[in-house]
């Protein structure tokens, strides 16, 4: 099972990895380039050394980048190995998806060939996975996902900061990367072709015929999207010519594409992203529309080229299919804020839903800014009884509520007591099991883990859509339920232990597990760590005062 620290490590790692990427596209050479990929590999991976290896055109590879270590560094760049020397790497060691690692215990037959490298002699691993000095991990390259297409370079990484192999999330992290340092490499060389096509536009007037067609056969079948567009006077940015690549992207044919501009396809919420990109250099990423009516996420960045020397200016768009990345981006995204075991919203995530339905001003201060106004009643909870705006006539408010509170939805806690009053809020259940540790104990922890998915599913099924159910940690789960009166939680927390209640069969044996609910409330004025507080205190109370066999069912 996760520790509790492990989520905000992940988020932590995709936060490093989310920047590492977006500076892998704003390096202006392929030399930057390839130096960002390698640099990346230890400010965003946690890696001490790193090289960047790139096929050549007959094949072999040349170190082209080295970051983490100058000695390295001079020892080691510009240097070639042979393209049967890094077949072979590729086909040894272990397969961790689309990583190749290779331990000391068998990497000791390549310390001779003709591969440029920098390992050192060290001790033996004192625990099974700690890193050694002369491991190898590689990550391939290649011009398409999942390991297809060509190889285009292998990047080398050594000595983790923490001393250890990578774990699955480090290896996920490492895949990533590498799949998003080939689209970055590919893009440098890309943006090179266009940059001397566009040299060639500009200053070779005599070689003009040559240099157009030159130009027509980059954009034309350039893997990414272009489009040239016009720029000034009435059809600023309409559409004249596109690609294939990106007729086939948004699924428009290319007579159909001169109809549009880039601000007639774009989704509503991201137009303003696209007005402020400009024109000379500009980049965003941003949602395009295609023919079916969906969308699919793009990366634009814009150049002014000539048509002559003196001739109109046109505003030549690349357009970079990136809905791969944006899905691990949401991926991984949900993963850190998500249980690994049940799915259920884990306790980070709990912690920021409830806080952000938290205001640090409680209701009574509002009140008595009602009150204190001086003008017509209010009710007895401070609220507006004379048909006035909130605030209207208070001394330091014009209109209704200041900015910091217009659009938060106050809570407040019902009346503490056995009468309900009729008022509504936020209540937030904790529930802890009853019996699960002797189940996991008695029968192992593939059981236990067994019955907390199914205690998940249960109480999921359970509430209303719009409610929350999160895993705290352990055995012990929370649910937030807005708009119920303090006889509607009392109900919902008796539903949801008779639903626990039934046995669970699991591996052809039924267990039973019990449940001890605390109902606290939210109130604005606290805070989220005060609102768990509370219910799991009510909860403890709640356990204490019934018996033990009411609260654990027979196993």
């Amino acid at each position: 099972m996760e520790t509790e620290s492990e989520p905000y490590v992940r988020l932590a790692t995709l936060r490093q990895l989310h920047q590492v990427v977006a500076e892998l596209n704003t390096a202006r050479s392929l030399a930057d380039t390839l130096q960002t990929v390698a640099d990346g590999a230890i400010t965003g991976l946690g890696f001490e050394l790193a090289a960047v290896n790139l096929v050549r055109p007959d094949g072999d590879l040349v170190v082209a980048a080295v970051a983490g270590s100058a000695g390295a560094e001079a020892l080691m760049a510009g240097r070639v190995g042979s393209r049967a020397a890094w077949d072979r790497r590729l086909s040894m060691g272990e397969r961790w998806g689309d990583l190749i690692f290779i331990p000391h215990t068998e990497g000791w037959v390549l310390d001779d060939d003709d591969v440029p490298q920098w390992h050192t002699a060290g001790p033996a691993p004192r625990f099974p996975d700690e890193w050694h000095s002369m491991d190898r991990l590689f990550a391939p390259m290649y011009t398409a996902a999942n390991g297809g297409g060509e190889l285009l370079g292998v990047i080398s990484v050594d000595r983790p900061r923490n001393g250890r192999r990578p774990g699955a999330w480090g290896q996920e992290a490492l895949q990533m990367y590498a799949f998003q340092s080939a689209i970055a490499i590919s893009n440098a060389r890309l943006r090179a072709n266009m940059q001397r096509a566009l040299v060639r536009l500009e200053r070779e007037q005599q070689a003009l015929r040559a240099s157009e067609e030159s130009f027509r056969q980059a954009f034309e079948y350039a893997p990414s999207g272009m489009a040239v567009a016009e720029m000034g006077g009435d059809q600023h940015g309409r559409l004249l010519r596109t690609n294939d690549a990106l007729c086939r992207l948004l699924g428009r044919p290319a007579s159909g594409m001169r109809r549009y501009s880039f601000s007639d396809l774009v989704h509503p919420e991201d137009i303003g992203t696209l007005l402020r990109t400009s024109a000379e250099g500009g980049r965003a990423e941003l949602r395009l529309a295609r023919r079916d009516g969906t969308y699919v996420w793009v990366s634009l960045r814009n150049s002014v080229v000539a048509d002559t020397a003196d001739g109109p200016r046109f505003l030549l768009t690349h357009v970079e299919d990136i809905e791969e990345r944006k899905r691990h981006e949401l991926q991984l995204a949900h993963r850190a804020s998500h249980d690994s075991l049940t799915g259920l919203p884990n306790s980070a995530e709990l912690r920021a839903r409830l806080g952000a339905r938290l205001c640090s001003r409680p209701m009574g201060s509002m009140a008595d800014a009602y009150a204190s106004s001086g003008g017509p009643g209010s009710d007895p909870h401070g609220f507006r009884t004379d048909g006035k705006e909130p605030f209207e006539g208070i001394d330091g408010f014009e209109g209704n509520a200041p900015a910091p509170f217009d659009h938060h939805v106050h809570l407040v806690a019902p009346a503490d007591g056995p009468a309900d009053d009729g008022s509504k809020g936020l209540a937030v259940l904790f529930c802890d099991l009853d019996g699960f540790k002797s189940i996991n104990d008695r029968f192992g922890h593939n059981t236990g883990d067994a019955v907390l998915i199914e205690v998940a599913r249960r109480l999921t099924s359970g509430v209303r859509d719009g409610d929350t159910v999160a895993r705290l940690g352990g055995d012990e789960f929370v649910v937030l339920a807005d708009g119920l009166g303090t006889a509607d939680a009392q109900d919902l927390a008796v539903r949801l232990r008779n639903a626990i209640i039934p046995p669970i069969r699991v591996e052809g044996r039924a267990v039973r597990v019990g449940a001890s609910f605390g109902i606290g409330w939210a109130s604005c004025g606290m805070t989220a760590e005060e609102v768990l507080e509370s219910a799991d205190q009510r909860m403890y109370v709640e356990k204490r005062s019934r018996s033990k066999t009411n609260r654990r069912a027979a196993g």
